[in-house]
């Protein structure tokens, strides 16, 4: 099938993301489409084995695993887009060991040796991914050069030797680079140091999902474009149009696009997370700037920041400084925030001088999914059929082929290691009514902002950050 193009044009070959768009000289932004609903309807089995909503990287893990194990299973994706239209289309491209909490709020509900044998096993499914994908076939620009983390304030180089600390508690593999180290890897502007991390590895999104999702049909599970699904229970899966598939295993695979189905709109609340991407860099420009290693890079502030060196060596950096809609609304138009993309350009350039003058050309966004303790989670329940995974807070890519791969296990009733893993069968409590949901996540935004710049101006650890804990949550 044709995939949905944005209107100022197609992506470069090898650009960063195919559902990027070239930035027009107006300030608003074309959105990626959904398919027209004056098309004919896509044609659909009454019934499969296993029926998973949602075919981004979460469902698309999952079939695969599933078929590799039992080949003959009845595999049905459903997705209201393309394959990978959501977040693992449009990605930072960090296939990383991160976690979005910490190993001691695992280890509370389930013990250290569980919160270990989480962090080992994430750090294994940094190389799992690269090791499925090669099998594949896939060239996705996998490669595993660790990330950075930029501290380049007094109060930023605290909180990174704490998360060197912490790491050495944990055996997680932190640790500290002075500015000569730091500065070596990646010449930003005013570094003090850095934390490195060897377990990430850099990919290109959209190469990886376009590839995933050719190896399912391969193997034999069917995608089914163009239809939205509204509602699932045990047993079935009901779209918009009023068709349903049965099924004896119904998997939600949804992420950031979860509260537009029936009963799940506080299950996780949708970010948004927006990126832009400069031109191909030449050699001499990369020369002076470095990630010679390809690798990701971020830095220790408040507000999430992200980047690569991108397979065709452009800079692609995102970050979370798009407001949360009320009600979880999830819109075309939210992918686009021209402040945001504004804030995004002057904030690399600030990190990396190197590039006055450099056009971007690209930019593009589009939702998360965070649960309301920040904690992901996947599972199944036997007696219903139903299982889900997802809420993964941005640290996605990786997260995900475990959740497949887990997932897998589950709906074949075996129990393996990584079906005793601390976030199988986890459950988040929902997220406030609104307004308080609106108030909450946006004053947090607000916070994060707040405090990065009390730090700038006063140069040591915000105060603002105890609040911002306390509203959070986290």
């Amino acid at each position: 099938m044709t995939r949905p193009l944005w209107s100022e044009g197609i992506a470069e070959e090898g650009s960063y993301a195919a559902t990027s768009a070239r930035e027009p000289s107006s300030p608003s932004l074309p959105s990626p489409s959904l398919p027209s609903p004056s098309l004919p309807s896509p044609s659909l089995p009454s019934r499969a084995d296993v029926v998973i909503v949602g075919a981004g990287y979460t469902g698309l893990w999952t079939a695969h695993y599933l078929l590799a194990a039992e080949p003959t299973l009845d595999v049905v994706l459903l997705e209201a887009g393309h394959a990978g239209f959501g977040a693992s289309g449009r990605n930072g491209g960090w296939v990383s060991a991160l976690w979005p909490v910490g190993p001691e709020t695992l280890a509370r509900g389930h013990g250290r040796a569980a919160a270990a044998a989480m962090l080992a096993e994430l750090r294994n499914t940094v190389d799992e991914v690269g090791r499925a994908a090669a099998s594949a076939g896939i060239d996705c620009g996998f490669h595993r050069g660790g990330t950075l983390g930029l501290a380049r304030s007094t109060a930023q180089v605290e909180r990174a030797r704490a998360e060197v600390a912490h790491s050495d508690q944990w055996g997680i593999g932190t640790r500290w680079l002075d500015a000569q180290e730091a500065s070596a890897r990646l010449a930003a502007d005013g570094v003090l140091g850095a934390t490195y991390n060897p377990h990430c590895a850099r990919v290109h999104p959209r190469r990886l999902v376009d590839g995933l999702a050719a190896e399912v049909r391969r193997q034999g599970a069917r995608v089914v474009e163009g239809v939205r699904v509204e509602a699932l229970g045990p047993g079935f899966a009901r779209l918009a149009d009023g068709r349903s598939v049965g099924a004896t295993h119904v998997i939600r695979a949804t992420e950031g696009f979860t509260p537009t189905l029936a009963r799940h709109r506080r299950t996780v609340a949708p970010v948004y997370s927006l990126m832009v991407a400069t031109e191909p860099l030449p050699a001499r420009l990369w020369e002076q700037i470095g990630l010679a290693e390809r690798e990701t890079f971020a830095d220790h502030r408040h507000v999430v920041i992200y980047g690569q060196r991108t397979v065709d060596d452009r800079l692609a950096f995102g970050g979370r400084g798009a407001p949360y809609h009320f009600a979880s609304r999830v819109r075309p138009g939210f992918d686009h925030d021209a402040r945001v993309f504004a804030d995004l350009r002057a904030t690399l350039t600030d990190l990396l001088p190197q590039l006055e003058g450099v056009r971007f050309t690209h930019a593009w966004g589009g939702p998360l999914g965070i649960a309301r303790d920040w904690q992901p989670s996947v599972g199944h329940d036997p007696a219903t059929g139903l299982g889900w995974a997802g809420g993964y807070v941005g640290d996605g890519v990786a997260a995900s082929n475990l959740a497949g791969r887990t997932l897998a296990d589950l709906v074949l009733g075996r129990a393996t290691p990584i079906t005793q893993l601390p976030w199988v069968g986890h459950r988040s409590r929902r997220w406030e009514p609104e307004p308080a949901r609106w108030v909450g996540i946006n004053a947090g935004l607000r916070l994060a902002h707040a405090a990065d710049a009390e730090e700038a101006r006063t140069g040591r650890p915000a105060r603002l950050a105890r609040l911002l804990s306390a509203v959070t949550g986290h």
